[in-house]
């Protein structure tokens, strides 16, 4: 199959489109390989279609597989809770002049340790920009062997308000 600058060029504009700026890792990893899945597959739907329109398949074929996996990663970031390793990582841009309550942290039973390296990361409220959204408590592995401590999520003061800081590894 001959690649045709269009369909580069379709390809590229697609999946710079698709990172989701101020999401999570999997969100924005899910919208990449979802767009690149998605733009693969329409093209060879493109060019095997009567008009053989191999990058106007890959352009819809993008954004359809683009949506698709920021929403399937996104889902991932919720259920899971997002890990960043570093605090500027995890810095959101939401700042406020008083962060809003959380509720109160919900009671959870700690489970016997699944696997020697495996820390617990206990659950908590995370802010999603508009409410609080509960993460519960889990066995989480490090993402590197460097990363001992879990910094929970919370809310710092920086001169002009206070900023959410999300979850990460230090």
């Amino acid at each position: 199959m001959h690649v045709s600058k269009p369909l580069l060029a379709s390809l590229a504009f697609a999946g710079l489109l698709t990172g989701c700026v101020g999401s999570g890792p999997n969100t924005q990893q899910g919208a990449v390989g979802g767009a690149t899945i998605g733009a693969l597959a329409g093209a060879i739907i493109g060019n095997n279609s009567r008009s053989h329109n191999a990058a106007a398949g890959a352009a819809v074929g993008a954004v359809a597989g683009g949506i698709a996996g920021a929403t399937i990663g996104n889902s991932l970031d919720h259920e899971r809770g997002t890990l960043y390793t570093s605090e500027a990582q995890a810095t959101t841009d939401y700042v406020v002049a008083q962060p809003p309550p959380a509720p109160p942290i919900q009671r959870e039973v700690v489970v016997v340790q699944p696997a020697p390296g495996m820390v617990w990361v206990q659950g908590y409220w995370a802010y999603d920009g508009y409410r609080y959204v509960w993460i519960g408590g889990r066995w989480v592995r490090p993402p590197h062997r460097h990363y001992r401590a879990y910094v929970a999520p919370h809310w710092e003061y920086r001169g002009r308000g206070y900023v959410y800081i999300q979850g990460y590894w230090r």
